[in-house]
């Protein structure tokens, strides 16, 4: 993972979702290896998850994660998917995130929250809808504060629909009046079809906007799976295609953007 991450001409950051049930300091040294050729940000837990996790125990595992990974770790995402309706009760969901998002704030660090893209689903009740979620869950305190808002969005789990960049761009916009001091993009992209996963990658990865606020992000969820060894032809086209969005083949990123390219990586606890 380290060398496909070190080869890229962009450098990448990259998201490391931290395994359920696992000890912070089995991620010591994995993520000293990654944050060697990348910026990192660090997922608490992914929302499959959050259910499972009392708010307590998510606080908990917060606390321990930025005590022993903060050196090492660039930005925190405080909460993963947080407005799906399968991560337990919206006061819980809410507990846990304004506890996370904190202590990271106390000890001075950047943080991230990601939400869900849902407006083309139909699995999601209207209440879990991305922006009256938003309205009803997320404190003023976390929208002036919040670092980095992005959301995740998957076309096969809404009916394959795939929006066009004046979609994309309205809705930024809306988040941008929402927390009008964050940097905003996609917090996760991905298909398990193999036959369109090159495609998915060039068009997501190609949408880029003349806006500060804008960072893109993309976080393709199956870099590790996908694009490791760097020989891997997904790594090419995903290499080429931020290389193209970064240097100007496409509208130019925001200058001094620590997110110029996003992968995705699932990093497992060292072997036993």
């Amino acid at each position: 993972v380290q060398q496909a991450l070190a080869a890229h001409q962009v450098k990448p950051t990259a998201r490391i979702v931290f395994d359920e049930h696992v000890p912070a300091a089995e991620y010591l040294e994995p993520v000293a290896s990654i944050h060697a050729s990348s910026h990192v940000m660090g997922e608490i837990l992914d929302s499959f998850y959050v259910a499972d996790y009392s708010v307590d125990q998510y606080l908990q595992r917060t606390a321990e994660y930025i005590d022993t990974l903060a050196d090492r770790v660039d930005i925190w995402e405080i909460g993963n998917e947080v407005n799906g309706d399968w991560l337990g009760s919206n006061a819980d969901v809410r507990a846990k995130i304004e506890g996370a998002y904190a202590l990271a704030e106390d000890k001075g660090l950047t943080t991230a929250i990601n939400f869900y893209y849902n407006a083309a689903c139909s699995s999601d009740s209207p209440e879990h809808e991305m922006f009256t979620w938003i309205e009803h869950n997320i404190s003023q305190e976390m929208k002036n504060g919040l670092d980095y808002v992005f959301f995740s969005y998957y076309e096969d789990d809404c009916k394959g629909v795939a929006y066009s960049r004046d979609h994309w761009q309205e809705v930024f916009a809306r988040l941008h009046t929402i927390f009008p001091g964050a940097k905003l993009g996609f917090g996760e992209i991905g298909t398990t079809d193999t036959t369109k996963k090159a495609a998915y990658i060039q068009r997501y990865y190609s949408i880029t906007f003349d806006k500060a606020y804008y960072v893109g992000g993309f976080f393709w969820w199956y870099y590790r799976q996908d694009c490791v060894p760097h020989t891997a032809p997904l790594w090419s086209i995903l290499d080429r295609t931020v290389t193209r969005a970064a240097t100007g083949g496409n509208q130019p990123l925001p200058a001094g953007s620590i997110i110029p390219a996003i992968n995705s990586l699932l990093i497992p606890p060292k072997p036993d």
